[in-house]
Formats: structure tokens, C-alpha cells, sequence
């Protein structure tokens, strides 16, 4: 593979993140350079009360300066996603998660290029869903603009 391989472009706006983090997995395992952008626009199912209180107690175990350092951020949190479905112990999943780059929204580098979508992870919106972005914001993460 050369360094300039073509890129995959993923809107993850209106995905399921666990399906769209299944999907980028196995696709970045066939050899596939994979960008994310709208990071903060997927969707993780279940209500908003009980995922925030769930990611609050996992958030608990580890201290400041030790760790587990858990992430705050929505792109870093689709990263962690998706590489919690890599074989990282292998070169092989090391160098699958070394051709994942996750944005959130859209840098000025993708604007003009053609985003596709994964069918196999597009949510049915009449469930209970909440964007990435919003749990993000409620475990401490700071929307750049925000104060």
C-alpha cells in the first residue's frame, strides 16, 4: 500500500455507533483507509438518562494520574469504539487502526469530496437515541466555541 491510498469518506450522521464501529472494523482489517467525519452526529441507542449514568460509573474506575484515561471527546470516543473491535495485540490490527482518522464535523480538507453512509448501521429513528455529542457534553467535553 502506498501513502497516498484513497480514503474512504463516512458521514456518521444518523449511525448506530457500535454497527457503524463493527463496520469501519472489519472494512480498515481488509486494508481500507477509512475517515469518519460528523463524529459527534452518531447515535448511541438507549435512553439518554441511563447511558449517561452507565458512562459515569465506568468513568469512575482509574484516577488522574494512573489511568485507564478514558475519553471525553466524541471523535476520540469512535476511535476508542472501533479499536475495542481490532485484534490490537496483532501488526495487523495495529496497522488496521493506524488508517482510521475520526473528525468532528467536517474539516475544510473533505468538503468537496463525495461522503458515503453504511446502510447496515443507519438507525430507524423511532427508538431512543442519543448523538455521541450529547453524552459527550455530559461527561465534560467542551464544543470548541463553548465556554
Amino acid at each position: 500500500m502506498s501513502k497516498k491510498e484513497a480514503e474512504t469518506l463516512v458521514d456518521a450522521s444518523n449511525l448506530i455507533l457500535g454497527r457503524m464501529a463493527s463496520a469501519i472494523a472489519k472494512r480498515l482489517l481488509n486494508g481500507e483507509a477509512i475517515v469518519v467525519l460528523n463524529a459527534e452526529k452518531a447515535l448511541v441507542s438507549g435512553k439518554k438518562h441511563s447511558k449517561i449514568k452507565e458512562i459515569k460509573k465506568f468513568l469512575e474506575v482509574g484516577g488522574v494520574k494512573y489511568g485507564p484515561f478514558h475519553p471525553r471527546r466524541p471523535d476520540r470516543i469512535l476511535r476508542r469504539t472501533v479499536r475495542g473491535m481490532l485484534p490490537w495485540d496483532s501488526a495487523r490490527g495495529k496497522g488496521a487502526y493506524k488508517r482510521l482518522k475520526v473528525y468532528i464535523g467536517v474539516p475544510g480538507q473533505y468538503k468537496d469530496k463525495p461522503v458515503g453512509t453504511l446502510q447496515e448501521a443507519t438507525a430507524r429513528l423511532r427508538g431512543g437515541y442519543t448523538t455521541l455529542g450529547e453524552l459527550a457534553s455530559e461527561i465534560g467535553w467542551k464544543p470548541v466555541g463553548e465556554s
